[in-house]
């Protein structure tokens, strides 16, 4: 059951948030086709035999379709991947952070990148990766808008799966420092997320995942967003489910950084993107 006072919690928490991002963002990174060029958003990009399908990369929260990527997408392309990400979930007049409006919309927005990069590539079927929201999001273009015919793979890295508390989307605030006045704003991108909501009932009813699509969750105990961290996990015929500290028992990233700058994370994501070709995730895999 959600919070009596929940709609306004919500309000509050995305106008803050989003009055300390604006102070701090760097303007250049703003759209996925001013991505930088190191073959990320290279519609020229054909896909080898080695990598045949194409990646998209899909941000969370108050994230873009750069900001989010700036470690993981040349991480990617460095190793022979056609990569590709989008911008999703605008509010009108917020410049930057997205992934704030309603989720289901955001699916669609997702069934036209994809659509998009498959056009582009001549690739039958993309993998996604996905970060919180991102790894989430997804589910809804896999099990209601027909995504399953044109995805081989769903890699989500600290999904809020099963939804947040209020408290797990407070969490955020520490890195968005120096928060000013707060403002009313409508955010259904963060109502959607939280646990017990219409949404997140919709998305886990029938269960967690759709056939012909191979899952794969890397989630940290230490997540103070998306909670409790075993919520991300999902059930199913073909989910793997993996706990970062089972991989490297010293890796202390929460929930921002295991999505943006954890290599041993971007280690597994890679296993599950070719995993004919899966080596050892270990605390190494932090300098490989």
């Amino acid at each position: 059951m959600l919070p009596r006072n929940w709609k306004r919690a919500v309000r509050s928490l995305t106008a803050a948030l989003l009055l300390t991002a604006a102070a701090t963002a760097v303007p250049a990174a703003a759209h996925a086709d001013t991505a930088p060029s190191s073959g990320w958003n290279n519609y020229n990009c054909k896909p080898s035999a080695a990598h045949p399908r194409p990646v998209v990369l899909v941000h969370g929260t108050f994230g873009n379709s750069v900001d989010n990527w700036l470690v993981l997408a040349p991480y990617l392309v460095n190793r022979g991947y056609c990569v590709f990400s989008l911008d999703y979930g605008q509010l009108p007049g917020v410049p930057l952070f997205n992934g704030l409006g309603p989720i289901d919309k955001s699916a669609g927005q997702l069934d036209t990148f994809v659509d998009k990069v498959l056009a582009a590539t001549g690739a039958p079927k993309a993998d996604l990766v996905g970060h919180s929201q991102g790894g989430m999001m997804p589910r809804y273009y896999l099990k209601f808008l027909g995504g399953a015919a044109k995805v081989n793979s769903l890699v989500g890295v600290a999904p809020d799966n099963h939804g947040t508390t209020l408290n797990g989307l407070t969490n955020l605030l520490p890195y968005f420092p120096g928060a000013g006045d707060l403002l009313t704003l409508a955010t259904p991108g963060l109502a959607d997320q939280m646990a017990g909501s219409p949404f997140i009932t919709k998305l886990n009813q029938g269960g967690d995942t759709v056939p012909g699509v191979h899952y794969t969750v890397i989630a940290t105990k230490y997540d103070e967003v998306a909670t409790p961290y075993g919520t991300q996990f999902l059930s199913g015929p073909d989910v793997h489910n993996v706990k970062l500290q089972d991989l490297c028992a010293v890796d202390l990233s929460e929930h921002v950084a295991i999505g943006t700058i954890d290599r041993v994370a971007f280690h597994e994501v890679a296993n599950a993107l070719d995993p004919a070709h899966a080596t050892p995730t270990t605390c190494a895999s932090a300098v490989s």
